[in-house]
């Protein structure tokens, strides 16, 4: 069950870096939007098929999904990026304990 919350976050990340290049042209919103998103669906895929090192992709998704929005939160504190640095901690929590509970 739990590649459930990791294919939501995929979509998430597709959807708003192709709503960020729709609202401003951004490219570099829709590369990391669909790369992030894209690197959360291996890791979904990876975690609904018992293979290696789902959970660790996860994990690296989630580190660059927080590694891009918590500065961004902090300089500009707009509801984006607040948001998606609470779920990129959320989420890190999340897959680092399930590491943890099968190590």
């Amino acid at each position: 069950m739990s590649h459930h919350p990791t294919y939501t976050l995929a979509g998430l990340c597709a959807v708003g870096g192709v709503v960020g290049f729709a609202k401003t042209r951004s490219m570099p919103s829709l590369i990391a939007g669909l790369g992030v998103g894209a690197l959360y669906g291996a890791a979904g895929y990876l975690i609904q098929q018992n293979k290696d090192y789902g959970h660790e992709t996860a994990i690296a998704a989630t580190t660059l999904l927080g590694g891009a929005m918590i500065p961004r939160a902090i300089k500009t504190k707009k509801p984006v990026p607040i948001a998606l640095s609470v779920i990129s901690l959320a989420a890190g929590t999340y897959y680092v304990k399930k590491v943890i509970d099968y190590a």
